[in-house]
């Protein structure tokens, strides 16, 4: 009697039942978690996290053998309850006809002419959030760097949608962020159930959009335009649990990873005064260019270039919005340092309080997310490059 092999895993641990090992890794730094497990395993290692058995890869070589040359046998997978959360329909749950079809529209929304429209409405977002920091004592990089991200995300979504919309959309929005790596436990009360109500709250909001913008028969260029317009090869197009799933896809894709880049990058230019210095040469430069700046600034002078910056992904699951990202980041910075003076400060009170209303684990495992850092205005045009 033959017995049926069973495949061979890597080595690790699988925790307890259900839960696997989940409370180990949330009780402490995540990335203090996933180093103890590197260091006893090696850079390939097995784990149970959320309910999900998983295999955990640690080196580029492996990355990159999912991500890019051996792809076609990988299929994006999340846990359940995350998958739930988001939206079963949104597109980096899925490969083949649909994620190509839904990667494109999101592609086609933000082609370099549409984002080379939306500089001037970027740049108001990014003085706008600037100006308000300057106005605080002391402040989370990270946190407000999110706040960027989602008011470029909502606009880069919907346009130039109403405050009442907005606001709605932004306080259920980070109610779902907070339950999002909560244990999926659905009673009264948990961070998870609480989640589960806003997101549908946000269904509602976006059909109430929708509806609103089939009925003015407004014609738009941003992703919700291209979402409600596209049709497949049998004339069908997208029903609104699709389009609504993408929007909360999009708009959770583009905060953190553009917050934690922006948070590093501020992070360096503070502590390396050299590469600060480079930086404001170069604007500097543009800022001579454009007349004292007295012109806005033109696409040419904040056009992302290809293949010089690499924190969204590779491959086919690459971030599809990675250029937009860039873009809104080189305008924040821009105008950072060349109207604002900024430091970091080690208020350990003041910088855990206002952390622990960030509510993200890439918050938790960064660092720099937990450093304060003190905006201020500079008071003279004389002062820009000094």
């Amino acid at each position: 009697m033959k017995h049926k092999q069973r495949p061979k895993l890597p080595p690790g641990t699988m925790g307890w039942p259900y839960i696997g090992e989940t409370l180990q890794m949330y009780s402490q730094d995540p990335s203090v978690f996933f180093a103890a497990k590197q260091e006893r395993y090696g850079d390939i290692f097995k784990t149970n996290i959320l309910g999900c058995p998983c295999v955990m890869l640690a080196s580029p070589e492996a990355a990159r053998f999912v991500l890019v040359t051996h792809s076609h046998l990988f299929k994006p997978t999340y846990p359940k309850s995350k998958e739930k959360m988001i939206g079963p329909s949104a597109l980096f749950f899925h490969q083949g006809d649909y994620h190509a079809r839904l990667r494109k529209l999101v592609q086609n929304s933000l082609s370099p002419e549409t984002i080379r429209k939306l500089v001037p409405d970027i740049e108001a977002i990014a003085i706008s959030a600037l100006e308000s920091l300057a106005n605080q004592q002391v402040t989370i990089t990270f946190c407000q760097m999110k706040k960027f991200a989602f008011e470029v995300g909502i606009l880069s979504i919907f346009g130039q949608l109403n405050t009442g919309y907005r606001e709605e959309l932004k306080e259920n929005y980070c109610i779902v962020e907070k339950g999002y790596n909560s244990f999926p436990t659905n009673l009264p009360g948990t961070a998870y159930q609480k989640a589960m109500v806003a997101r549908k709250r946000l269904d509602q909001i976006l059909n109430e959009i929708i509806s609103e913008r089939k009925e003015k028969k407004l014609l738009e260029n941003d992703l919700l335009a291209h979402l409600l317009n596209s049709k497949d090869e049998k004339g069908q197009t997208l029903t609104e649990v699709q389009i609504a799933d993408n929007i909360i896809g999009v708009l959770f894709a583009a905060q953190d990873t553009t917050a934690s880049a922006l948070t590093w990058i501020l992070k360096y230019l503070h502590d390396d005064q050299k590469l600060l210095e480079a930086v404001k040469e170069e604007q500097k430069a543009i800022f001579d260019l454009n007349d004292g700046g007295k012109r806005p600034l033109e696409w040419a002078q904040v056009a992302p270039k290809p293949v010089t910056y690499t924190p969204f992904g590779n491959g086919a699951h690459a971030c599809p919005g990675n250029e937009l990202a860039k873009l809104e980041m080189l305008i924040l910075i821009h105008h950072l340092v060349t109207k604002f003076r900024y430091e970091t400060t080690f208020s350990i009170p003041v910088a855990l309080g206002e952390f622990q209303k960030c509510d993200s684990v890439q918050s938790i495992s960064n660092p720099s997310a937990r450093t304060p850092c003190k905006v201020s205005e500079r008071l003279q045009s004389q002062e820009l490059f000094l």
